[in-house]
């Protein structure tokens, strides 16, 4: 490699959509550089963030499944949020051949609710369902606007166990968790007058994604007008978001995620803020 690169790593790899991501921008831009998928297990984490470290052409790299927190030990200094979450999914090469660890998940989800984040609410909920890695960022960016937060899991204990780390209480908020077959069954709980309140419904687990069961959600347990998110990107169109469809809930996909935060490793990368505007034709590349 001779030219300026960066790259996405993880054990699978063959299924991101990274390089098609930033293979996109960097040809709207016209810059002169590459973007890849690159295989690496576990085993091999340490030795492939040395050798890279020594190349300075290597721009940095986007981290997946399952080394967010494997990196950590490896990595010069970690900056916030990725410090308070924990998890890394993104490494930048300093000139110095210091590697920094960011995460840009907590921003990338935050992203696509920015218009009505920048509203004013009598009250903030949403219902996270899901304990993996995921969900640690969204529980972190929520916490910091302001969010009542219920955190769903198979295992409560593991639930309670993320709140109590990543959104202690503040003496104003007071979170829950709850195991998710609660909200599997219908409820006939009658919600209050929702006027003035901002409700979120987020699927952070692997529950719809292809070749993994339903997550099973009944909807009586969204308050009206809630927002349903999925961050599931295979496939895009999940069950949750149908249904959520269907219950004439608003709803956002898992590319909104995961072009958002992309958006943000991108400009750290190559130096350059991606074409946004051209958001609309990168979704039908990745949908093909």
């Amino acid at each position: 490699m001779t030219g300026p690169y960066a790259e996405v790593i993880g054990d699978p790899i063959a299924q991101s959509k990274s390089p098609l991501i930033h293979g996109f921008w960097l040809q709207r831009l016209g810059i002169d550089a590459d973007y890849r998928a690159h295989h690496v297990t576990p085993y091999e984490l340490g030795a492939y963030l040395e050798v890279r470290r020594q190349d300075p052409n290597w721009r940095g790299c986007n981290v997946t499944m399952p080394h967010k927190q494997a990196v950590l030990p490896h990595l010069d200094g970690i900056e916030s949020p990725a410090d308070q979450i924990g998890a890394v999914n993104t490494i930048v090469r300093r000139s110095d051949g210091n590697l920094i660890g960011i995460n840009t998940d907590a921003g990338g989800f935050l992203e696509p609710l920015r218009k009505v984040l920048g509203q004013d609410h009598l009250f903030r909920m949403a219902r996270i369902l899901g304990t993996g890695g995921a969900a640690r960022a969204i529980i972190t960016a929520l916490a910091g606007e302001g969010f009542t937060l219920v955190v769903a899991g198979r295992n409560p204990d593991k639930a309670r166990a993320l709140l109590d780390e990543l959104a202690p209480a503040n003496g104003q908020l007071e979170h829950h968790a709850a195991p998710l077959a609660h909200f599997a069954a219908p409820t006939d709980f009658e919600f209050d007058d929702r006027e003035g309140i901002l409700d979120l419904i987020i699927n952070a687990s692997p529950l719809g994604m292809r070749g993994q069961p339903e997550l099973a959600f009944d909807w009586s347990h969204a308050p009206p007008a809630a927002i349903a998110y999925d961050i599931i990107t295979d496939p895009l169109e999940t069950p949750f978001l149908t249904a959520a469809r269907g219950n004439s809930h608003p709803a956002i996909d898992g590319l909104a995620m995961l072009i958002s935060q992309a958006a943000y490793a991108f400009e750290l990368f190559f130096g350059a803020k991606p074409p946004r505007d051209a958001d609309r034709e990168l979704r039908e590349i990745l949908l093909k």
